[in-house]
């Protein structure tokens, strides 16, 4: 059975920045972590993903806000994002592909105030 926990939602001003985690374990074979976003009757979009040789992925709408990166030791994926606003306001969830199957989050909450 594979869990994701994830963290580090929260409320931010306008212009601010915001850390999230999501730390996976159970029976992985990590090809790819990353994190995906979705608004209430929305689609979920792709933000941002990594693979284990540090290779990454960026929606253009966060190229050059977000960083993605991860500790492959702890199976843990992080997202750094900088200058946020209300637009990015929504649920994020991570997400992890491997060799045993592809497995989400249950999301957490990035509310950016304006």
């Amino acid at each position: 059975q594979v869990q994701l926990v994830e963290s580090g939602g929260g409320l931010v001003q306008a212009g601010g920045s915001l850390s999230l985690s999501c730390a996976a374990s159970g029976r992985l074979s990590i090809s790819a972590m990353g994190w995906s976003r979705q608004a209430p009757g929305k689609q979920r979009e792709l933000v941002a993903v990594i693979r284990p040789d540090g290779s990454t992925n960026y929606a253009d709408f966060v190229k050059g806000r977000f960083t993605i990166s991860q500790n492959k030791a702890r199976n843990t994926v992080y997202l750094r994002m900088n200058s946020l606003s209300p637009e990015d306001s929504t649920g994020y969830y991570c997400r992890v592909v491997g060799r045993y199957g592809d497995h989400w989050g249950q999301g957490t909450q990035v509310t950016g105030a304006s």
